[in-house]
Protein backbone atom coordinates (compact mmCIF):
# COMPACT_ATOMS: atom_id res chain seq x y z
CA UNK A 1 0.00 0.00 0.00
CA UNK A 2 1.14 3.34 -0.72
CA UNK A 3 0.72 6.08 1.43
CA UNK A 4 -0.26 9.82 0.02
CA UNK A 5 -0.32 13.38 0.72
CA UNK A 6 -2.37 15.58 -1.60
CA UNK A 7 -1.81 19.47 -1.83
CA UNK A 8 -3.61 21.99 -2.82
CA UNK A 9 -5.07 25.29 -1.62
CA UNK A 10 -8.52 24.90 -3.80
CA UNK A 11 -10.48 22.16 -1.28
CA UNK A 12 -12.52 20.64 -4.47
CA UNK A 13 -9.31 19.80 -6.01
CA UNK A 14 -7.74 18.25 -2.89
CA UNK A 15 -11.19 16.36 -2.54
CA UNK A 16 -11.52 15.19 -6.04
CA UNK A 17 -7.67 13.78 -6.77
CA UNK A 18 -8.14 12.29 -3.06
CA UNK A 19 -11.73 10.23 -4.31
CA UNK A 20 -9.91 9.41 -7.39
CA UNK A 21 -6.52 8.55 -5.42
CA UNK A 22 -8.71 6.08 -2.99
CA UNK A 23 -10.13 4.30 -5.82
CA UNK A 24 -6.72 2.58 -6.38
CA UNK A 25 -6.32 -0.63 -4.54
CA UNK A 26 -2.77 -0.05 -4.19
CA UNK A 27 -3.54 3.27 -2.43
CA UNK A 28 -3.28 3.00 1.44
CA UNK A 29 -3.83 6.33 3.41
CA UNK A 30 -4.30 9.78 1.85
CA UNK A 31 -3.08 13.31 3.81
CA UNK A 32 -4.60 16.49 2.84
CA UNK A 33 -3.06 19.50 3.08
CA UNK A 34 -4.21 22.95 1.80
CA UNK A 35 -1.52 24.81 1.69
CA UNK A 36 2.77 24.28 1.73
CA UNK A 37 3.12 25.31 5.43
CA UNK A 38 0.27 22.60 6.23
CA UNK A 39 2.58 20.01 3.80
CA UNK A 40 5.36 20.08 5.98
CA UNK A 41 3.73 20.11 9.23
CA UNK A 42 2.44 16.69 7.66
CA UNK A 43 5.55 15.30 6.80
CA UNK A 44 6.77 15.98 9.58
CA UNK A 45 4.53 13.14 11.47
CA UNK A 46 3.50 11.09 9.08
CA UNK A 47 5.21 8.81 6.75
CA UNK A 48 4.37 9.21 2.86
CA UNK A 49 5.56 7.28 -0.50
CA UNK A 50 4.75 10.01 -2.92
CA UNK A 51 3.43 13.58 -2.98
CA UNK A 52 0.96 15.06 -5.45
CA UNK A 53 1.07 18.82 -5.11
CA UNK A 54 -0.02 22.01 -7.13
CA UNK A 55 1.88 24.18 -8.00
CA UNK A 56 0.21 27.73 -7.15
CA UNK A 57 -0.49 27.34 -3.57
CA UNK A 58 0.05 31.02 -1.03
CA UNK A 59 3.21 31.18 0.94
CA UNK A 60 5.48 28.25 -0.18
CA UNK A 61 4.33 27.41 -4.02
CA UNK A 62 4.48 23.47 -4.53
CA UNK A 63 8.19 23.90 -6.68
CA UNK A 64 9.38 25.39 -3.38
CA UNK A 65 7.99 22.54 -1.67
CA UNK A 66 9.52 20.12 -3.50
CA UNK A 67 12.50 21.73 -3.03
CA UNK A 68 12.12 21.46 0.24
CA UNK A 69 11.19 18.01 0.65
CA UNK A 70 14.02 16.79 -1.89
CA UNK A 71 16.79 17.66 0.95
CA UNK A 72 15.61 14.79 2.84
CA UNK A 73 17.23 11.74 3.28
CA UNK A 74 14.81 9.64 1.93
CA UNK A 75 12.12 11.94 0.55
CA UNK A 76 8.94 11.12 -0.97
CA UNK A 77 7.98 10.64 -4.52
CA UNK A 78 6.81 14.25 -6.13
CA UNK A 79 4.31 14.42 -8.76
CA UNK A 80 2.44 17.71 -10.05
CA UNK A 81 -0.80 18.35 -10.37
CA UNK A 82 -1.24 21.49 -12.14
CA UNK A 83 -3.66 23.75 -14.60
CA UNK A 84 -0.43 25.28 -15.42
CA UNK A 85 1.27 23.81 -18.80
CA UNK A 86 4.26 25.50 -18.77
CA UNK A 87 6.25 24.75 -15.82
CA UNK A 88 6.93 21.13 -16.60
CA UNK A 89 10.67 21.50 -17.16
CA UNK A 90 11.02 22.98 -13.34
CA UNK A 91 9.33 20.54 -12.39
CA UNK A 92 11.33 17.84 -13.68
CA UNK A 93 14.86 20.00 -12.51
CA UNK A 94 13.38 19.18 -9.01
CA UNK A 95 13.01 15.49 -10.08
CA UNK A 96 9.25 15.55 -9.83
CA UNK A 97 8.42 11.85 -11.42
CA UNK A 98 5.29 13.04 -13.27
CA UNK A 99 3.15 16.39 -14.29
CA UNK A 100 -0.32 16.02 -14.34
CA UNK A 101 -2.55 18.75 -16.35
CA UNK A 102 -6.25 19.50 -14.56
CA UNK A 103 -8.41 18.64 -15.45
CA UNK A 104 -7.41 15.15 -14.24
CA UNK A 105 -8.27 11.92 -15.99
CA UNK A 106 -8.93 8.31 -14.18
CA UNK A 107 -6.43 6.43 -16.75
CA UNK A 108 -3.41 8.96 -16.81
CA UNK A 109 -3.55 8.77 -13.15
CA UNK A 110 -3.64 5.11 -13.18
CA UNK A 111 -0.40 4.97 -15.08
CA UNK A 112 1.68 7.64 -12.77
CA UNK A 113 0.31 5.45 -9.96
CA UNK A 114 1.98 2.90 -11.71
CA UNK A 115 5.09 4.56 -11.95
CA UNK A 116 4.90 5.43 -8.23
CA UNK A 117 4.87 1.89 -7.24
CA UNK A 118 7.40 0.99 -9.86
CA UNK A 119 9.41 3.40 -8.41
CA UNK A 120 9.01 2.23 -4.70
CA UNK A 121 9.54 -0.99 -5.79
CA UNK A 122 12.60 -0.93 -7.51
CA UNK A 123 14.15 2.57 -6.74
CA UNK A 124 15.99 4.37 -9.61
CA UNK A 125 17.11 7.81 -9.42
CA UNK A 126 14.85 9.51 -11.26
CA UNK A 127 17.75 11.81 -13.12
CA UNK A 128 18.59 8.82 -15.22
CA UNK A 129 14.96 9.29 -17.33
CA UNK A 130 16.04 11.11 -20.09
CA UNK A 131 13.49 14.22 -20.46
CA UNK A 132 12.46 15.20 -24.23
CA UNK A 133 11.70 18.54 -25.37
CA UNK A 134 8.86 18.75 -28.03
CA UNK A 135 6.79 21.03 -29.57
CA UNK A 136 3.00 21.19 -30.20
CA UNK A 137 1.21 23.57 -31.59
CA UNK A 138 4.00 26.23 -31.08
CA UNK A 139 4.34 25.44 -27.44
CA UNK A 140 7.44 23.56 -25.95
CA UNK A 141 6.72 20.74 -23.57
CA UNK A 142 8.70 18.39 -21.69
CA UNK A 143 7.92 14.68 -21.89
CA UNK A 144 9.63 11.58 -20.40
CA UNK A 145 11.36 8.91 -22.39
CA UNK A 146 9.42 6.01 -20.49
CA UNK A 147 6.46 7.46 -21.96
CA UNK A 148 7.28 7.16 -25.27
CA UNK A 149 5.78 4.00 -26.37
CA UNK A 150 7.23 3.81 -30.50
CA UNK A 151 8.81 6.04 -32.90
CA UNK A 152 7.88 6.21 -36.47
CA UNK A 153 10.36 7.95 -39.03
CA UNK A 154 8.93 10.94 -41.35
CA UNK A 155 12.00 12.06 -43.57
CA UNK A 156 14.40 13.78 -41.37
CA UNK A 157 12.10 13.88 -38.83
CA UNK A 158 10.62 11.42 -36.11
CA UNK A 159 7.53 11.30 -34.43
CA UNK A 160 6.68 9.81 -30.85
CA UNK A 161 3.96 8.29 -29.93
CA UNK A 162 3.14 8.00 -26.62
CA UNK A 163 -0.79 7.72 -25.09
CA UNK A 164 -1.62 11.02 -24.53
CA UNK A 165 -0.38 12.07 -28.53
CA UNK A 166 2.32 12.14 -31.02
CA UNK A 167 5.00 14.89 -30.81
CA UNK A 168 7.48 15.41 -33.82
CA UNK A 169 10.53 15.85 -33.82
CA UNK A 170 13.94 16.69 -35.94
CA UNK A 171 15.76 13.68 -35.09
CA UNK A 172 16.61 10.67 -37.86
CA UNK A 173 15.05 7.74 -36.39
CA UNK A 174 18.24 5.94 -37.05
CA UNK A 175 20.06 8.44 -34.21
CA UNK A 176 17.33 7.46 -31.77
CA UNK A 177 17.46 3.89 -32.70
CA UNK A 178 21.71 4.06 -31.19
CA UNK A 179 20.82 7.00 -28.14
CA UNK A 180 17.86 4.88 -27.23
CA UNK A 181 19.12 1.16 -27.30
CA UNK A 182 19.81 0.90 -23.64
CA UNK A 183 16.36 2.17 -22.99
CA UNK A 184 14.73 -0.61 -24.10
CA UNK A 185 14.11 0.82 -28.00
CA UNK A 186 14.19 -1.86 -30.57
CA UNK A 187 14.02 -1.28 -34.75
CA UNK A 188 11.40 -3.50 -36.06
CA UNK A 189 11.32 -1.83 -39.36
CA UNK A 190 12.98 0.70 -41.27
CA UNK A 191 10.32 3.18 -40.34
CA UNK A 192 9.32 1.90 -36.77
CA UNK A 193 11.42 1.67 -33.36
CA UNK A 194 9.30 0.16 -30.72
CA UNK A 195 9.77 0.48 -27.08
CA UNK A 196 9.66 -3.38 -25.65
CA UNK A 197 7.95 -2.35 -22.37
CA UNK A 198 4.88 -1.48 -24.18
CA UNK A 199 4.60 -4.53 -26.54
CA UNK A 200 1.37 -6.71 -26.11
CA UNK A 201 1.38 -9.13 -29.02
CA UNK A 202 3.87 -10.31 -31.54
CA UNK A 203 3.29 -12.36 -34.60
CA UNK A 204 6.59 -13.47 -36.30
CA UNK A 205 5.57 -17.04 -37.88
CA UNK A 206 2.96 -15.16 -39.85
CA UNK A 207 2.92 -14.07 -43.43
CA UNK A 208 3.18 -10.64 -42.74
CA UNK A 209 4.88 -10.01 -39.07
CA UNK A 210 4.06 -7.53 -35.99
CA UNK A 211 3.93 -6.08 -33.03
CA UNK A 212 1.31 -4.48 -31.35
CA UNK A 213 1.77 -1.92 -28.81
CA UNK A 214 -1.68 -1.62 -27.28
CA UNK A 215 -4.08 -1.17 -30.43
CA UNK A 216 -1.21 -0.06 -33.00
CA UNK A 217 -0.22 -2.73 -35.06
CA UNK A 218 3.37 -1.97 -36.44
CA UNK A 219 4.89 -4.00 -39.41
CA UNK A 220 7.83 -5.63 -38.91
CA UNK A 221 10.59 -6.38 -41.75
CA UNK A 222 11.81 -9.63 -42.63
CA UNK A 223 15.15 -8.41 -41.89
CA UNK A 224 14.02 -7.36 -37.90
CA UNK A 225 12.68 -10.89 -37.25
CA UNK A 226 16.00 -12.56 -36.22
CA UNK A 227 17.27 -9.79 -34.08
CA UNK A 228 14.03 -9.41 -32.34
CA UNK A 229 13.18 -13.02 -31.87
CA UNK A 230 17.32 -12.94 -30.54
CA UNK A 231 16.04 -10.29 -28.21
CA UNK A 232 12.93 -11.72 -27.21
CA UNK A 233 14.61 -15.01 -26.09
CA UNK A 234 17.36 -13.16 -23.97
CA UNK A 235 14.23 -12.08 -22.19
CA UNK A 236 12.23 -14.52 -22.29
CA UNK A 237 9.38 -13.64 -24.04
CA UNK A 238 7.46 -16.16 -25.88
CA UNK A 239 5.85 -14.22 -28.90
CA UNK A 240 2.98 -15.50 -30.39
CA UNK A 241 2.79 -17.78 -34.04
Amino acid sequence: MINVLVADDELPAVEELAFLLGRDTRIGTIHRAMSGAQALELLAVHTVEAVFLDIHMPGLSGLELAAVIGQAANPPVVVFVTADDDRALEAFELAAVDYLLKPLRTERLTRTVDRIVELVTHPVPVEEVEMITVDQGGVSRIIRLDEVKFVQAQGDYARLHTAEASYLIRIPLAELEQRWADSGFLRIHRSYLVCMHFVTALKLSAAKPTVSVGKAVLPVSRRHVPVLREHLQATRVRPSS
